[in-house]
């Protein structure tokens, strides 16, 4: 990652110190940004992925996600850090590569030591394939609304009629150069289902019951995959849309007292 400006962000919604980072992949030179708020406390880092359709800046300018999340975030003094990540890349190969180079940046400039990755949607997906792809860089996770499995998810989605389905789709087709089929073993080793046994920080994960966008059997077959794990807990919101886990705050304070 080569990083190209750190200057202070401009916007009415960010808070004072908000900072912006302007790099380029090692990839493949793509051009990309994210915000960075430092906190009291440098060792520790709050990283959020944001949602499929939006960028790195919805922690800051979502109204709802912005209500529930930030003052709990700001209250416990850690940084935040909020990717950008080539838009919808859906932790493909070439985001989670960058992402690395962004957790290895935050160490040489902050001196990060520990890290909690919270997120939905693609967001929380994406969470859960890093932390089995880079468990030396996640010490918890905190995922809302996530697909656990992204070959099982991509065949769900291109039965459904919806547009913004069959965008998803689309979407995690290119970010990992093909389909299931075509790229089989890409995505066994970005699946958490599959790698479950690298879950080995605290995880925190919770799903509507009646989320129509990504299947809430996504979520119950991890957590089968988990019973008995002291480190993983599942909350099910009965009835729950996509959207009911983002305003669930409970668990954020329970996995800052268990890192």
């Amino acid at each position: 990652m080569k990083i190209i400006t750190y200057r202070k962000a401009t916007g009415k919604y960010f808070p004072e110190g908000t900072m912006r980072l302007d790099y380029s992949s090692s990839v493949d030179g793509a051009a990309d940004w994210a915000l960075a708020l430092p906190g009291r406390n440098s060792a520790l880092w709050i990283v959020i992925i944001h949602g499929h359709g939006s960028h790195g800046d919805q922690i800051f300018t979502r109204c709802d996600i912005r209500n529930s999340w930030l003052p709990v975030f700001l209250e416990t003094g850690a940084g935040i850090l909020s990717v950008n990540l080539r838009d919808n890349a859906w932790m493909g190969p070439a985001a989670s590569t960058d992402m690395h180079g962004l957790i290895d940046w935050l160490r040489s400039k902050y001196g990060m030591q520990k890290t909690i990755f919270a997120s939905g949607s693609m967001g929380g997906t994406s969470n859960l394939i890093y932390a089995v792809l880079h468990p030396e860089d996640v010490d918890g996770v905190v995922a809302r609304g996530a697909a656990t499995d992204l070959a099982s998810y991509y065949n769900w989605c291109i039965g459904q009629d919806m547009p913004i389905i069959q965008e998803i789709a689309e979407a995690i087709r290119i970010s990992y150069g093909g389909t299931p089929e075509q790229q089989p073993e890409l995505y066994r080793r970005h699946s958490a289902l599959a790698n479950a046994d690298r879950l080995t920080m605290p995880v925190f994960f919770s799903h509507g019951g009646a989320d129509e966008l990504i299947p809430v059997e996504q979520a119950r077959a991890l957590a089968a995959k988990m019973t008995g794990r002291k480190n993983f807990h599942y909350f099910e919101i009965p009835g729950g849309n996509h959207d009911s886990p983002l305003t669930e705050s409970n668990s954020f304070p329970k996995i800052i007292s268990m890192i």
